[in-house]
């Protein structure tokens, strides 16, 4: 009964595994602007301290 439960297990976790590469393929053909890396410059002044 155990081994049924840990295929079982082993089976989801490859289909969830397949589902999330065809999402990273196809996602971006169907949801563009969800894909889309942010377009806006940021600057911020840091300050080292040297010896």
């Amino acid at each position: 009964m155990i081994w049924r439960l840990i295929k079982f297990l082993v089976v989801l976790v490859v289909i969830g595994a397949i589902g999330l590469v065809a999402y990273a393929y196809v996602g971006p053909l169907f949801f563009s602007g969800d894909f889309a890396a942010p377009t806006e410059e940021i600057t911020q002044p840091v300050a080292l301290e040297s010896n």
